[in-house]
């Protein structure tokens, strides 16, 4: 799957908790399309008709192009008649029965990455909780988009390298990301999403030996993976959020584990388990 097609798949799952979050009944949303000023509409929840399926919205133009291009949440409480917006769209979304809508932009380090519609079938004003509910949803979809980014990072720094390429470096490269792919998993509140970035981080690591049995916890494998990106335990303490006596504590306890009497064994026999690439 590509990133694209894995913010498809993000947009789509957006909708259901939007429509759950706000009670609006219909729902619908697309990403920017790469190299052009516009999204596409992709998905639809609620809608009754497939007039707004692969409808091209350009910055600017209409009410999710407006939001585009003020990358921030826009409503109108009658499409049809609003002078907020510009009119190109009003066939399509009129075709669909629609009229207050509400559009907000998923914004990922500063730029507009796609955009989700809540609608009712009614004029009459959408409010300030409705609106916020809808951001609430943006935000969750910024937050996993940017957790996907990073992991389609580290799978294409995992590549193999050309000919004449430095390897040691382009692993130490792949083990940082690791390493700080796994400080944000448990920033993560979606489950599933926190178990698809860690699955992801494991498409990295090394095959294990055989019969190796060796379990590390998961903060004690998140100070390994710092450690092995060549951290102290002052900047993992910082990268992690912890104190340097807990980074400390955590580190004792891989090496224990992994039967190794200093940092660089741990690293060592942690790789050879399969536990860090």
């Amino acid at each position: 799957m590509t990133a694209d097609a894995a913010g498809t798949v993000e947009i789509g799952g957006a909708l259901a908790r939007l429509r759950r979050a706000t009670g609006l009944p219909v729902a619908f949303g697309g990403l920017v399309e790469s190299g052009r000023p516009q999204i596409r509409i992709s998905e639809l929840s609620g809608t009754t008709t497939a007039a707004l399926r692969s409808l091209a919205v350009t910055s600017g133009n209409g009410l999710g192009g407006k939001a585009v291009a003020l990358a921030r949440p826009c409503a109108v409480t009658d499409y049809s008649s609003s002078r907020q917006i510009s009119h190109e769209y009003d066939v399509p979304v009129a075709a669909e029965g629609i009229r207050s809508v509400v559009a907000v932009p998923v914004v990922v380090r500063r730029r507009v990455r796609g955009v989700l519609y809540g609608a009712l079938r009614s004029a009459q004003p959408l409010g300030d909780r409705t609106l916020g509910a809808a951001m609430a949803v943006a935000r969750d979809v910024e937050q996993a988009l940017v957790v996907r980014d990073k992991a389609w990072e580290l799978l294409l720094a995992a590549r193999p390298e050309p000919a004449g390429v430095d390897q040691g470096a382009a692993w130490e490269q792949v083990r940082e990301a690791h390493a700080a792919l796994r400080a944000l998993a448990p920033r993560i509140t979606d489950p599933a999403l926190r178990a698809e970035l860690l699955a992801a981080c494991g498409l990295l690591t090394t095959a294990p030996r055989a019969g190796s049995v060796t379990a590390l916890a998961p903060r004690e494998l998140d100070v390994l993976s710092w450690v092995a990106a060549g951290a102290t335990n002052a900047a993992v303490a910082e990268r992690l959020g912890l104190r340097p006596e807990t980074v400390k504590g955590y580190l004792r306890s891989a090496m224990r584990k992994l039967g190794a009497h200093t940092r660089g064994e741990a690293v060592t026999a942690a790789r050879r388990a399969g536990l860090l690439p």
